[in-house]
């Protein structure tokens, strides 16, 4: 009974129990009012806005279980452009009117419990309209929880699957159940949305969302429900949605897009909802679907009628208006015609095609515009077009690069991407196919991006296409696979190419080495998306240390991108400390190290890890030279803004040569959150060194005979992979291989064939033709330079759109007309062009436009409300031309004509705005500024203070007011309040009245910084620049001329004769400037009376030549020379022979003596001189006197002057003499002191004291005062005008005239203005005072007697090296010249300092710097001296071995060819060497090791180790003569080379070469033999070896350097790898030098063998037996050992210690077979064995 009781209760209450979930009961109909809208633009009041609204009454109705039918009533839309809040939306009737048949029909929907299901919809509604009732629906989706109140879900929506929260709450008094439902639209397990265009090639940045976001949404919607026991029914809902977007973090400003909606109940209705007569379709679910939003563009909204027609319209306009020149509309116009094209039909484009293919102006438009259709019809286009033949190959590469690459990836266009790569057309044209492969990859990867569960099928064609390659062994078409792999990024990839690595594929190590690195570099796209994968297996490989060592440093790249964690860095740095080969260590040590530097978020974590790594390794690696591999790193990120650039470099080498086998670097971008690999190159060069420097002829087959027979005695030799001379290149763009190109010999062979099949001569006749006929070309060229487009939808239902667009058109018009005279004969040569008189006019207006678009808003097909940002960039410019060159004449006239109609040369302008549109309305289009007018709103006085008081408090808090996304209207509200600045301008102009130019800048600028001063808002608004060019004011200039004439009629074109007299100018104001001079110091009379002897002294040791260009009388000398008194006395010569005695004397008394004997004189006549100094110019600088009169103060005031050190120019020291108060100074100076020796020898003898005097600046004086100015006795030799004619025929511009004193080797040159009263000029003249100096000194100013400055050029030596001094000296300079000299002096000292210069700080001569650089063959020493320091860098090595000492008597081999020269010298520079000195060996890795020589054995010294054998040095000891011996086989010939008599001799194919007969030349080859240094070097740097030098102590072997890494035997490897120097002719590496030195004996072949040489190399059985692995065993030497051949005994011995291999005891063995695999095998123990160094065989042996 209590049983039923309980029972009976339970179901009582369940029969009671509410239900949450909505209901709409069978037969009723329930009537709602909806209205939403959707408003984007910034967040404040007061600024544009743009958005759209619907309203409608809506009808629900259930029609059967699960099944509701949807009905909108008097549906409104409406659009709002405008200032936010105080405009309202205006009604879009004709638009709503189009719509209505679709609004108007019902819809069906699942529903149950709460969850939509799928929809259904007549075939005649759009996808658009449909996801307006999906906004509505979204609404209705609840997945209410009868147990829970607040829980969280993914739930599905019309955005996606996104986190939605839910927070129930009952309100039992008013019956009322309140539900709140936000969803965060930043974390969605399934977001809605697509990209278009180049957005598909960006990668996002996780690490930089952590610190930032740009963008940030979140949906909130707040329920009022009626509960019953069978369902609740919803009385209201509110939806409220906001989404912020900044593309610098939303942190620093945003635009946000806010939607609201509202469904509120009315009423219900018993009227059924019945559904139209139609079939209803099933159209998805509740989740957004893109319609044709896809093919329109957010920048225009067009009306298409008839489609086909308004292409015809808008492709004739765009002809039309860029005939020759960009029109300022065309982009747009352009991005119009992209637009009509992507809604056309292929048959359509067809037909177009077919009508203007024959027109080349519209052939250019169409073909730049359909790839940009970005759909299959682009590529189908193309296609057939290609196979047609109907596109020149130039217009096929174009077409099929652009449209790989902004097609829309989908399985259609990967169809025919994949068909196009095996046309026959395409295969047969290999830059096609390279772009039609690599951009399958390509469109695979952005597919992948877009459906990340993509199908391993879309590249297993790439798959075959390998397997099928490797079969042909066409490893050219193996690498083109890889690459695109690579450039797909698949997954399902990773296999195949594993297969072609080494370590993984078993047969991946006969595969060629390139093959290998492009398989790893495929790698890198594939880590983006598996990192764990790629790790694993890159580690591996670079734990690998038989590999490559390129190998090994390609896949540390490859690690590096996966961003490896902590722990595989800590094993990289210990496997480091272990690491042999020096270029990986370097590599990976640099890489870590600029690692640690990096400021991007995605490499944080990698940073912090090197930085652990480095401290370990770099007390090891840290001064690793440059020679060896590296890897650079440099990025700036900068937070607050997520904006950031990255770049990386890696240079990566194997064997240290000068070209490095592969250099890569790659720039990297951050933006927005994401990250992008812009742009990345890579070049590899193995093989190109070698491929030009040697020689390239067929291998002499003796030779490699002879060779070969001696290898065969090396135990187990293994040739060294022979490097085919190859050099390849790729280029990546936006992460992407764009192409690729390797260069072999039929390569270039094939590019030499074509070169030398055109007939330049037929080609240039036809260009002159042309010309003469005259020439007319107008061409215009559009592009899209970039469309980057996501599209996502919103609550509401419309879809919400980013896009960036930026297209633009260029043009040039070129008009030629040429005329020769007299008329040309009809076969022409060069020779007729020189004497003839050529005519040319031309006119050339190149122009560009381009449009760039930023947009942000709704983007449908019938409506767009949208804030947008659009900069318009405008350059015109024109330019006319003349020229006229009569080459008999040697006059070259070159005319600018004035161009008529343009002042505007470029000009640029950014606006940002809200506009609202539709299709049915165009004309009713609304542009909005965002900025309001600058009177539409007003600031009271009386809120005035409070507004700034609230602006200020807002802004303190903005930064974390922004990070919030805000539902109510908190948004900075007293924006709207606030006063509208007036737009800021700016202005400069610059004019030219020489020219009669003027050219002025204008900018304006207007923006919404005055409600938030951040990037965002400054950016946005109004700004504007122009650059225009008009005539200057003044006369009218008719055109600019340049004119040059050389020769006899030079002087006739001179236009302002330059009359420089040899008397001073009185000036005509003298009277008052002495009475300023006399009012300004009162003090100058007393001071000019009176000098001390030794300022006197100190003024008179001062060197004339630079004082000396101010003076313009040949009586008199400058104020600043060594004396001061009249011509007109004879105190003055006492006084120049004093100071020239003074500058000769050897002591410091007797310079002072004779200059003190000298001051009396001249301080007599001072006054005078003085007086004179005043007449120098119509202008003093009135700086300038209060200078000389403080000067001449401290003379008076000062008796110290004496100990300033003197500034004589002296033969041959360039040191200063100081006094002895500078003397420690002096002391430390020449420490830094080369000691220059110089050759000159004056040549200009013009008295017996000239030709006693020493003096170069006596010299130059003595030729210049003969005849001051050379226009008075010789004619010009070159006159150039560059002027402008006048209407008035006056003259302006400048002229510069040269003249040249053959007698004297003098040249001088005058440059002056043409207006007649400008007396500014600049004059320089130059002396060659012999072979080996030359003197030049220019003044210039005001009559060129204001500033002035001396150089002197001139060679000597240092030591015994030859050296050359550059010395610059100075008088006056202008202040601003002054102030630029001193900041470039610090800023080159410090850049100097920090690369490695040397720096002293020592007071050297005041006013002169002096530079002095000795060389020798290789390197270069180099000194320039400052005022105030000296800067120094010693042993500077040279890239090149210059033509002196032993390298000039080296390079008479040859005498007619400088391309060997040139060769020779670059090899000498860079070659390895290896030096023998009796028994002491440096290798060239410069590893010392003592080589215990067997006797009468060869061994081999060093040979060319690849397959070519180029050469061959072997080295003998004599047993006898206890001399060395060496034997050089290369080419044919077989060169002997020994002591005799102590005596160096000769042989060449068993031939003695006498002495007589030396230096010996090869007929065939680049081979020479000569004597040197008491012994004898052969040379063939052709052939890879430099020089082998030989003399009774030493042999000395050079290799080239493109032969290291390629050598082997004595010297090594030449790989710089000092750890793995001994390594044996099986590559093994020995422990020991004399394992290793035995290791390269040849063997004897008998002991009746007429070498003498009685032993051989063999494995040795261990004599005691061993116990190895708890098993008794027999072991034998896995290392050769010399021995005596049998019949023969050891009468030498020593003990090497090498390694054996063991096996069991009981293990049979064959002699001759298992030990001929023993030397392979590993070693077990290391044991002493005895090996022989010389042997003596009995009579009887075999």
């Amino acid at each position: 009974m209590r049983g039923l009781i309980l029972a009976l209760s339970l179901a009582l209450v369940a029969a009671n129990q509410l239900s949450f979930t909505p209901e709409f009961s069978p037969g009723k109909t329930y009537e709602y009012k909806y209205e939403a809208h959707l408003l984007g633009g910034l967040p404040e009041e007061g600024l544009a806005r743009a958005g759209v609204k619907i309203e409608s009454r809506v009808w629900i109705s259930p029609i059967a279980p699960d099944t509701f039918i949807m009905k909108l009533v008097e549906p409104a839309l409406y659009e709002y452009s405008g200032i936010w809040p105080t405009e309202t939306f205006r009604p879009a009737s004709k638009l709503t009117t189009a719509l209505a048949a679709q609004l108007l029909t019902p819809i069906k929907f699942e529903y149950n419990n709460g969850v939509v299901g799928k929809v259904f919809a007549p075939h005649g509604i759009s996808t658009s309209v449909l996801n307006i009732y999906r906004g509505l629906l979204n609404i209705l989706q609840l997945n209410i929880k009868k147990t829970q109140n607040v829980y969280e879900l993914q739930e599905p929506g019309t955005q996606g699957v996104c986190k939605t929260h839910y927070v129930i709450s009952e309100d039992s008094k008013a019956d009322r159940i309140h539900l709140s439902k936000t969803k965060d639209l930043s974390h969605c397990q399934e977001r809605i949305y697509k990209d278009f265009g180049l957005a598909g090639y960006t990668e996002r940045c996780t690490e930089c969302e952590a610190r930032g976001k740009t963008m940030k949404g979140a949906a909130a919607i707040n329920y009022v429900m009626k509960p019953s026991t069978t369902g609740s029914l919803i009385l209201e809902a509110t939806a409220t949605e906001l989404i912020q977007y900044s593309p610098i973090n939303i942190l620093n400003g945003a635009a946000q897009m806010e939607a609201k909606q509202t469904l509120t109940f009315l009423s219900i209705k018993k009227v059924p909802v019945e559904p139209i007569s139609a079939d209803y379709l099933p159209r998805g679910s509740l989740k957004y679907e893109f319609g044709s939003e896809l093919l329109q563009t957010p920048i225009e909204l067009l009306r298409i009628s008839n489609a086909e027609a308004q292409i015809v319209e808008t492709l004739n306009k765009l002809v039309s208006l860029n005939m020759g020149k960009a029109h300022e509309d065309s982009p747009l116009k352009f991005i119009e015609l992209i637009q009509l094209l992507r809604v056309t039909k292929y048959e359509s484009i067809e037909a177009l095609w077919d009508q203007y293919k024959a027109r080349s102006d519209y052939r250019t438009w169409l073909l730049s515009s359909i790839p940009a259709i970005g759909n299959h019809v682009a590529l189908k286009f193309i296609k057939e077009k290609i196979i047609s033949g109907d596109l020149t190959s130039f217009e096929a590469t174009e077409a099929l690069l652009s449209s790989l690459h902004l097609v829309v990836a989908d399985l259609e266009s990967l169809k025919l991407v994949e068909g196009l790569a095996m046309t026959p057309e395409v295969r047969e044209h290999p830059v096609l196919r390279e772009i039609s492969m690599l951009g399958f990859g390509s469109m695979v990867y952005k597919y992948c991006a877009e459906f990340p569960s993509c199908p391993v099928e879309l590249v297993k064609p790439i798959h075959e296409l390998i397997i099928r390659a490797l079969d042909r062994r066409d490893y050219d078409e193996v690498i083109s696979a890889v690459k695109v792999l690579g450039n797909a990024g698949h997954p399902g990839s990773l296999k195949p190419i594993m297969k072609l690595l080494p370590g993984f594929g078993s047969s991946a190590n006969n595969l060629p080495h390139r093959v290998h690195v492009e398989a790893v570099l495929a790698l890198r796209r594939i880590a983006k998306r598996e990192p764990k994968m790629i790790q694993d297996m890159a580690v591996q490989l670079f734990m690998d240390k038989e590999i490559h060592s390129e190998l090994r440093m390609v896949s540390a790249i490859v690690l590096f991108e996966t961003k490896l964690p902590i722990g595989l860095v800590t094993t990289l740095s210990q496997s480091l400390l272990k690491e042999s080969n020096m270029q990986i260590a370097s590599f990976i040590y640099s890489y870590m190290k600029a690692l640690t530097k990096t400021t991007s978020p995605d490499y944080s974590s990698v940073a912090a890890a090197c930085n652990v790594a480095v401290r370990l390794l770099s007390p090891k690696f840290e001064r690793l030279s440059y020679r060896y591999s590296r890897a650079f790193h440099y990025d700036a990120y900068y937070n607050p803004w997520m904006v950031g650039a990255a770049g990386s470099a890696f240079y990566i080498n194997d064997a240290a040569t000068v070209l490095p086998r592969t250099v890569m670097a790659k720039a990297r971008t951050y933006l927005a959150g994401a990250y992008v690999d812009v742009l990345e190159f890579g070049v590899r060069t193995e093989g190109i060194q070698e491929a030009l420097l040697k020689v390239n002829d067929s291998p002499a087959t003796d030779r490699l005979t002879k060779m070969k027979e001696a290898i065969k005695a090396l135990s187990d030799w293994k040739a060294y992979p022979s490097s085919q001379p190859l050099a390849s290149a790729y280029v990546k763009v936006l992460g992407q291989e764009m192409a690729f190109a390797s260069i072999d010999k039929p390569m270039v062979e094939h590019i030499v064939q074509l070169a030398n099949a055109v007939d330049i001569r037929a080609y240039g006749k036809k260009a002159l033709d042309a010309l003469l006929a005259g020439y007319t070309k107008q061409y215009s060229k559009p592009m899209l330079a970039a469309e980057v487009r996501r599209i996502f939808p919103t609550s509401v239902g419309f879809p919400m759109e980013l896009s960036l667009y930026s297209a633009g058109v260029g043009a040039a018009s070129l008009e030629v007309q040429a005329s020769v005279s007299p008329p040309l004969p009809e076969n022409i040569n060069v020779g007729h062009l020189l004497k003839s008189d050529i005519s040319l006019r031309a006119a050339v207006a190149p122009s560009i436009s381009m449009h760039t678009y930023a947009v942000m808003g709704v983007n449908t097909a019938f409506l767009q409300a949208s804030l947008m940002s659009r900069a318009k960039i405008h350059s015109v410019a024109p330019a006319k031309f003349a020229a006229r060159l009569d080459m008999n004449k040697g006059n070259f006239n070159f005319q600018i004509l004035p161009v008529e109609g343009v002042d505007t040369i470029a000009s640029a302008r950014v606006d940002t705005f809200a506009v609202a549109r539709n299709v049915e309305d165009l004309e009713a289009t609304k542009i909005t500024s965002i900025i309001p007018a600058v009177n539409s709103t007003k600031l009271s006085k009386q809120n005035s203070t409070a507004l700034r008081s609230r602006m200020a408090s807002s802004l303190e808090d903005s930064s974390s007011a922004s990070s919030e996304i805000l539902f109510s209207k908190t948004l900075n509200q007293f924006a709207s309040k606030l006063k509208i600045p007036k737009a800021s301008m700016w202005k400069r102009c610059a004019s030219s009245y020489t020219f009669g130019i003027k050219a002025c800048a204008e900018m304006a600028t207007r923006n919404a910084s005055y409600v938030r001063n951040n990037p965002i808002y400054t950016a946005i608004g109004n700004h504007s620049f122009t650059l225009k060019v008009s005539p200057a004011a003044g006369p009218a200039v008719e055109k600019i001329e340049i004119e040059v004439q050389v020769g006899d009629g030079a002087t006739d074109k001179i236009i302002k004769v330059i009359n420089m007299s040899e008397e001073y100018e009185i000036l005509e104001d003298k009277n008052v400037l002495l009475k300023l001079k006399k009012i300004l110091t009162p003090s100058l009379k007393n001071s000019t009376t009176s000098s001390s002897s030794s300022s006197s002294s100190s003024r008179s040791s001062r060197s004339s030549p630079s004082s000396s260009a101010s003076s313009v009388s040949s009586s008199r000398t400058s104020s600043k020379t060594s004396s001061r008194s009249s011509s007109k006395t004879s105190s003055r010569t006492s006084s120049k022979s004093s100071s020239r005695t003074s500058s000769k004397s050897s002591s410091r008394t007797s310079s002072n003596s004779s200059s003190s004997s000298s001051s009396s004189s001249s301080s007599s006549s001072r006054r005078k001189s003085k007086t004179i100094d005043r007449r120098i110019s119509k202008t003093i600088d009135l700086a300038q006197v209060l200078n000389r009169t403080s000067k001449w103060r401290s003379s008076s005031s000062s008796s110290s002057r004496s100990s300033r050190p003197s500034l004589s120019v002296r033969s041959g020291s360039s040191s200063s003499i100081s006094s002895s108060s500078s003397s420690s100074s002096m002391s430390k100076q020449e420490l830094y002191e080369m000691n220059f020796t110089k050759n000159h020898i004056h040549q200009h003898s013009i008295s017996a004291e000239r030709v006693k005097s020493k003096s170069s600046a006596y010299s130059f004086e003595s030729i210049y005062k003969k005849v001051r100015y050379l226009s008075n006795t010789v004619d010009s030799l070159v006159t150039i005008l560059i002027h402008a004619k006048r209407a008035d025929h006056q003259h302006q511009g400048y002229q510069t005239t040269v003249y040249y004193d053959k007698e004297n080797s003098r040249v001088q040159i005058i440059f002056a203005n043409l207006t007649e009263s400008d007396k500014w000029r600049i004059c320089a003249d130059g002396v060659m005072l012999s072979e080996h100096k030359f003197m030049t000194r220019v003044t210039w100013g005001i009559e060129c007697k204001q500033y002035n400055a001396s150089i002197i050029a001139e060679t000597g030596l240092v030591g015994k090296e030859p050296a050359a001094r550059l010395k610059m000296t100075w008088e006056r300079l202008p202040e601003g010249l002054k102030r630029y000299a001193k900041w470039a002096s610090e800023y080159l000292s410090r850049i100097a300092v920090r690369n490695g210069v040397s720096q002293a700080k020592v007071k050297n001569i005041q006013k002169q710097i002096q530079l002095t650089a000795a060389v020798n063959e290789t390197s270069l020493n180099v000194t320039l001296k400052t005022p105030q320091s000296t800067l120094y860098k010693l042993g500077l090595g040279l890239p090149i071995s210059l033509p002196l000492g032993e390298t000039a008597a080296e390079l008479e081999a040859y005498p007619d060819s400088w391309t060997h020269k040139l060769s020779y010298m670059l090899t000498k520079a860079h070659a390895a060497q290896c030096v023998l000195v009796n028994d002491r060996l440096i290798t060239f890795n410069n590893k010392k090791y003592k080589n215990e020589m067997p006797h009468s054995c060869y061994q081999v010294l060093a040979q060319d180790c690849t397959s070519e054998l180029k050469f061959m040095v072997l080295l003998k000891r004599d047993q006898h003569a206890q001399h060395n011996e060496i034997n050089v086989k290369i080419e044919n010939m077989d060169v002997d080379i020994y002591s005799r008599n102590n005596a160096t001799v000769v042989k060449v194919n068993g031939v003695e070469i006498l002495s007589a007969n030396m230096p010996y030349q090869h007929s065939t080859g680049n081979i020479q033999i000569r004597e040197k240094a008491e012994g004898v070097s052969l040379h063939a740097p052709n052939h890879g070896l430099q020089e082998v030098f030989f003399n009774q102590t030493t042999v000395k072997v050079q290799i080239a350097d493109w032969m290291r890494g390629k050598t082997c035997g004595l010297c090594g490897k030449a790989d710089g790898e000092v750890k793995e120097e001994y390594r044996t002719p099986n590559e093994r590496v020995s422990k020991n030098a004399t394992t290793f030195a035995h290791s390269w004996v040849l063997s004897g072949q008998s002991c009746r063998h007429t070498s003498e040489c009685y032993m051989k190399l063999e494995s040795v059985k261990l004599e005691k037996q061993v116990n190895h692995f708890g098993e008794d065993s027999k072991c034998y030497s896995v290392e050769p050992v010399l021995r005596c051949l049998p019949g023969c005994m050891p009468v030498k011995t020593t003990t090497v210690n090498v390694g054996y291999h063991c096996l069991p005891i009981d293990t049979n063995l064959n002699r001759n077979d298992g030990l001929s695999s023993i030397f392979q095998k590993s070693i077990d123990l290391r044991e002493t064995a005895e090996a022989h160094l010389a042997c003596r065989c009995t009579p009887q042996c075999a």
